[in-house]
């Protein structure tokens, strides 16, 4: 039986990216093209036709303006995770506004969903070694599960030396957060905080974690790359690996944002008119499936004991 990989959609909108963050400020949001609409309603239609299922973090931002689409999602049986509200870097918030972006997306999803959001991912995988606290947050708020960080060094994200695979991170004794490696202590008559955290994967060669599973470096190398160390991942460590993507990814058409450095630009555009293509090809050689559906169940590849429920048949499309 195939190994069902975990694929990922983060719903937002060319303009929401943080590489633009400095020539496209949220005031300016409203006055430009929307083209998220159109282009997670092209996403959705090529997964019907591979008849493949995912999950789909949706930022709050968007949802308030298109609800039919957050509707449409769900109805299609994908699980609706959060994105945030506001698509602001964990770092750039303080945690009372981390709260308020947190609980208003998760509020609101749930409202148009009419079913529990489960999972977070911060923009830009931005939970990092100075922002552990919004694991504290995300449990109260009512979170299962994050998928925020990137085992990798990146300039805007990353925690390197963190596990490659599903893992649970655990509060300690200190207060502090940390992967569970069987030896955190909790102080005494304290009930143990742990959150289940589903990082980005990466491909591991001579020692080094290396992007393989999505976003730019899907553009970036040739497909038969991104194909054999994904199948390497599935084949020699027989584990899935979790793969995302933008819906602005499938759009070679979308407005070039002006005053946006030279390095942005190519990280943003760089082979947009191939990506459609490589997506369908991902489609057909590899198995997927919704987050929460895969961390429940006897024949999925994940297995944590979690109280995860899947998305029930009944509700979908």
């Amino acid at each position: 039986m195939a190994i069902a990989n975990l694929l990922t959609i983060d719903v937002e909108d060319y303009f929401h990216v943080s590489a633009f963050e400095a020539v496209s400020p949220p005031e300016t949001w409203d006055g430009r093209e929307f083209r998220v609409d159109r282009n997670t309603e092209k996403l959705l239609a090529i997964l019907a036709e591979y008849d493949v299922r995912a999950t789909f973090f949706v930022l709050g931002w968007v949802a308030r303006r298109f609800p039919e689409l957050v509707k449409k999602i769900a109805r299609q049986g994908h699980e609706i995770a959060s994105h945030g509200y506001s698509h602001r870097r964990v770092t750039t918030q303080s945690r009372a506004e981390f709260r308020d972006d947190i609980r208003q997306s998760k509020a609101l999803l749930e409202d148009l969903a009419a079913r529990n959001v489960l999972g977070y991912r911060a923009p830009s995988y931005s939970i990092g070694p100075n922002s552990l606290w919004a694991y504290d947050e995300l449990m109260e708020a009512g979170y299962l599960y994050d998928s925020s960080v990137f085992p990798m060094k990146h300039d805007f994200y990353g925690i390197p030396d963190w596990p490659r695979f599903p893992f649970w991170v655990i509060r300690g004794g200190q207060g502090q957060w940390a992967p569970d490696d069987g030896r955190a202590k909790t102080p005494a008559g304290e009930a143990a905080c742990r959150m289940l955290e589903i990082p980005i994967t990466t491909l591991n060669l001579c020692g080094r974690n290396l992007p393989i599973a999505g976003g730019g470096y899907f553009r970036l190398f040739p497909y038969g790359v991104t194909r054999w160390g994904l199948r390497r991942i599935n084949r020699q460590e027989g584990r899935p690996f979790v793969f995302y993507l933008h819906p602005w990814e499938l759009d070679p058409e979308q407005p070039r944002m002006v005053g946006a450095s030279r390095k942005s630009r190519l990280r943003h555009y760089l082979n947009l008119e191939k990506t459609e293509g490589r997506f369908r090809s991902l489609l057909r050689d590899f198995a997927f499936a919704p987050v929460s559906e895969s961390l429940v169940g006897t024949g999925a590849a994940l297995s944590f004991g979690t109280s995860l429920t899947p998305v029930p048949a009944a509700n979908r499309a």
